[in-house]
């Protein structure tokens, strides 16, 4: 990496990207309109359609030297270019990325990216198969609350809904942090820079994306390593005392902190759960790594409230408390939500369901058995491969559409009892992505009256 954050208007200027997904979460698009203000000479490619993709395309009508191909990807743009961006989820034997690599093109990724333009930002990056998105959330709420302790301005990115991370360079100033959510895919980018955060958290490791790394728990660690393969002996590494399985003192160089839950058993924090508090846990970890007060930092703590999507309490009707866990998207996810929210009531109406990830659904049938009331379930492919396959012992029905599942699990549900949003699938098949589902289960349970 270099010693100076870069001159980015100079250094994109008239480069030739081929950015590799334009996509409708906000990132592909908040990353393109950055490049074309630079006066990047850019070539935006999508399989979606034009008309998929009408939203983004015309966020970006009055840039001219923007150059679409939608609908499909052609092997003449990734050749003859200065660099490829790529977004998350492109497959691993894309043969786009190989020919692209084949003509000695360096392939980038937004976050990553970012880390090389601006060497003197401190990056703290957070993964895990679970518990990346508390966490980074904690861990930017502390440091934002303690700017003044810091010295330093504090920026989140990575993998937030429509952020981009590269168009932080606009804000950024020599010193200042930034927190990131880095997914498998996102660390392939810091795999391929060869670079590493300065901070890193691996809060869990679990089986997840077996449909992208084709049942190989090998390659997907193998991403999710890249988060602490570069680091340096000035870094730190902070894991949960169940990762030193994984992770030992030797795949290092950098400072291996294993936090202890124990540290924060009596604060204040309204997040149910025992894995969050393993999340609270690494952050407080980070922040007191960087020299905030234990004082500073259990106030910042005490205010924090919930996080959407994440166990969230999104409403009391009629006596009954509704959770919305969107982002349970593994059946690990879901038995966290379910081992946080269980009683001897056994009163739990659990919403689940959704496409298929190729994940073993053992021991999340037997949770749901012994805990949940009944099941109300979201149609989809791993829907069918649940029913077919195991053996659900409690009251089960499925809906129409998401609408007819809410419906269902109201009139299963009684006072006092609870109505969990928990997927433990992906959203794909009835929705673009888990956020358009989270949106809609928040505007139906919103609208209740």
């Amino acid at each position: 990496m270099q010693e100076k954050n870069i001159d980015y208007k100079q250094y994109f200027q008239n480069k030739k990207i081929t950015v590799m997904g334009l996509g409708l979460l906000g990132r592909g698009l908040g990353l393109t309109k950055f490049l074309a203000e630079c006066g990047a000479d850019l070539i935006v490619t999508d399989l979606k359609t034009k008309e998929q993709l009408a939203t983004s395309v015309k966020a970006l009508e009055k840039f001219q030297k923007i150059k679409f191909v939608l609908g499909e990807h052609r092997l003449e743009d990734f050749r003859n270019r200065d660099m490829i961006i790529k977004s998350a989820g492109v497959p691993l034997d894309s043969i786009y990325i190989n020919e692209a690599r084949k003509n000695n093109i360096p392939i980038e990724m937004d976050v990553s990216l970012f880390a090389k333009c601006a060497p003197e930002v401190t990056v703290i990056g957070v993964t895990g198969t679970r518990g990346k998105s508390m966490t980074t959330t904690l861990i930017y709420e502390i440091l934002k609350n303690n700017e003044k302790a810091l010295k330093r301005n504090v920026f989140v990115g990575g993998n937030l809904r429509g952020v981009a991370t590269l168009p932080l360079l606009k804000k950024v100033k020599d010193g200042s942090i930034l927190v990131c959510e880095l997914d498998s895919w996102q660390l392939q980018g810091f795999g391929d820079a060869g670079i590493s955060p300065h901070i890193s958290v691996f809060t869990s490791f679990m089986p997840d994306h077996m449909n992208y790394y084709k049942n190989s728990m090998h390659d997907y660690f193998a991403d999710k390593a890249n988060i602490f393969k570069y680091q340096n002996k000035s870094d730190f590494l902070i894991i949960r005392p169940d990762m030193k399985k994984f992770i030992k003192k030797t795949d290092t160089k950098s400072k291996l902190i294993v936090i202890n839950k124990k540290d924060v058993l009596n604060w204040k924090f309204n997040v149910p759960g025992e894995h969050h508090k393993e999340n609270l846990t690494c952050a407080v970890a980070v922040a007191k790594n960087l020299g905030i007060s234990e004082n500073k930092i259990k106030k910042a703590v005490a205010n924090f409230k919930d996080l959407e999507g994440r166990l969230q309490l999104l409403k009391t009707y009629k006596g009954i408390k509704i959770y919305n866990d969107n982002n349970a998207t593994t059946p690990e996810a879901t038995i966290a939500g379910i081992e946080a929210l269980k009683s001897t009531k056994k009163n739990i109406i659990l919403i689940c369901g959704g496409a298929d990830k190729k994940l073993d659904l053992t021991n999340f049938v037997k949770v749901v058995n012994k805990n949940c009331k009944s099941i109300v379930l979201i149609p989809g492919t791993g829907t069918d491969v649940l029913l077919k396959n195991y053996k659900l012992k409690i009251t089960n029905q499925i809906g129409i559409d998401f609408k007819d599942v809410i419906k269902k699990a109201l009139a299963s549900a009684k006072k006092g009892d609870i109505i969990l949003f928990s997927p433990a699938f992906t959203s794909f098949g009835m929705f673009n992505n888990e956020y358009e589902r989270n949106d809609l289960f928040m505007k139906i349970v919103k609208g209740l009256k």
